[in-house]
């Protein structure tokens, strides 16, 4: 068991920076990708139903989903950085009563979440943009939806901390079994020859699929197989705790918050044109299929986030820069690929989902306008990871808010009002090209914060000797 552990450390430790953060992002990856299968089985197979407001009510929850998520990450983004910090610093145990706090944090927001998203799902239905129309549907996806918080937060949180040990065939193994099972279990739970729930089936065998990851994970931990050891002595919350993990968390929670906020404007924007609901659906599925982007992008940065936050834990300032090197050409040329990808295919992409030709018109043009400038994403995003991993969150905060928040929001506010569906159109590129000139005057600072930082974490104590 301790020489898994010291290979699982010399990953963080040794290997070179770039092969570090390959060997450990790309089964993040994989597995960020099976979990947005999640969302695109169930959109797929409600397509099946050939019914556009069931489409439309699916899509008003795509909000929802992204503050749920948003929620998770304050935590496991805290959990990632905080106890990969800690084993940079060789703190196993701290880094133990890190992970089992938060995790133990997690299931209490998780019941919170629970209860209070049941007792005002109508209200929050249509704070979304849900149509008297499509609200059944919307309702009876997202109830089932509060249901699975009570294991998906703790589980992310899990997730997380096994990443940051360098543990991440156990989260592959336990995403990819839940994307699986939610394959087989979306048609029986939704169509006549099995439970025939339709749209409520669909959002019950993905919360099915979400407890088996739980499980999975929970098992992990609970037999001793980790490095970083989830134990009840080891639960100790304090306002001060939550705060640091808050501190460091709340950056990339904001960027899918203001990601949930984009999207129901965006739907609230629609609700004044004509073919509304059309329109609400298409967006539904550009939002999904915009969502593997975004995996894509996070899968990597998951890779990167723990070697960055070892390295800068044990105060290795040339170990640091090369990740940070790596990462910034890394997502820039994955965005790239990205955009290329959905550009080229945006009209059979929307066709796999629905095939109203009103609907395919308006996804296609809606999804080559959120990827035209999808760097714009890749460039924040590792910005953000960056100024949290090296304790400036404060600037972190503010590069997450940009793109979908203080930019964003005030163009698709004021345009389609203007210049109808065109001005939907417009609205993220538009906040791309300011978030691109934001970021890059920020990439200067970000290096020079780096080397202050961890000079003067290294002032304060001694940092271990490689």
């Amino acid at each position: 068991m301790l020489e898994k552990e010291t290979q699982k450390q010399s990953v963080l430790a040794d290997l070179p920076p770039a092969a570090a953060i390959v060997k450990l992002a790309v089964p993040a990856t994989l597995a960020l990708l099976a979990k947005a299968v999640y969302n695109l089985v169930d959109t797929a197979y409600i397509g099946m139903l050939d019914n556009d407001l069931a489409m439309a009510g699916v899509g008003v929850t795509v909000p929802l989903l992204l503050i749920m998520v948003s929620i998770e990450n304050i935590f496991a983004a805290g959990a990632s950085v905080l106890a990969g910090r800690q084993l940079g610093a060789k703190d196993q145990e701290g880094a133990s009563r890190t992970v089992t706090t938060i995790v133990g944090v997690s299931v209490i927001i998780g019941a919170a979440l629970c209860v209070g998203g049941i007792l005002f799902l109508e209200p929050l239905m249509r704070a979304f943009g849900a149509t008297d129309s499509s609200l059944p549907y919307a309702k009876d996806y997202a109830f089932w939806m509060f249901i699975a918080a009570l294991a998906n937060l703790p589980a992310q949180s899990m997730n997380c901390a096994a990443r940051a040990e360098s543990s991440v065939k156990i989260s592959s193994i336990a995403v990819i079994t839940g994307a699986a099972l939610n394959i087989i279990l979306d048609p029986i739970f939704m169509f006549e020859f099995g439970l025939n729930q339709g749209v409520a089936g669909a959002s019950q065998a993905t919360t099915v699929s979400q407890f088996v990851t739980f499980f999975i994970l929970t098992w992990f931990y609970a037999s001793g197989r980790s490095v970083i050891k989830v134990k009840r002595k080891a639960f100790r919350p304090s306002w001060q705790f939550i705060r640091d993990v808050a501190v460091i968390g709340v950056p990339t929670a904001v960027i899918q918050i203001c990601l949930s906020v984009a999207a129901s404007l965006t739907n609230i924007a629609a609700a004044g044109l004509p073919q509304t609901d059309e329109i609400i659906a298409a967006y539904g599925v550009v939002q999904r299929l915009v969502l593997i982007g975004c995996y894509v992008i996070m899968g990597f940065m998951q890779g990167y986030q723990p070697v960055a936050s070892f390295a800068f834990g044990a105060g290795d300032e040339d170990r640091f820069h090369q990740s940070v090197r790596f990462a910034l050409k890394g997502s820039l040329l994955l965005t790239v690929l990205v955009a290329a990808v959905y550009i080229l295919l945006s009209r059979p992409l929307i066709l796999l989902f629905n095939d109203n030709p009103v609907i395919v018109e308006y996804g296609r043009r809606l999804l080559i306008s959120q990827v035209a400038l999808y760097p714009a994403f890749g460039l924040c995003y590792m910005m953000t990871i960056t100024y949290q991993t090296i304790g400036t969150s404060r600037y972190g905060l503010f590069l997450s808010l940009i793109r979908q928040g203080l930019f964003y929001i005030p163009f698709i506010q004021t345009l389609p009002a203007l210049f109808g569906v065109t001005g939907i159109y417009f609205s993220q590129p538009a906040a791309d090209v300011l978030t691109i000139l934001v970021c890059l005057c920020s990439i200067r600072p970000m290096k020079a914060a780096a080397s202050r930082n961890m000079a003067n974490q290294c002032g304060e104590q001694a940092c271990p000797e490689r």
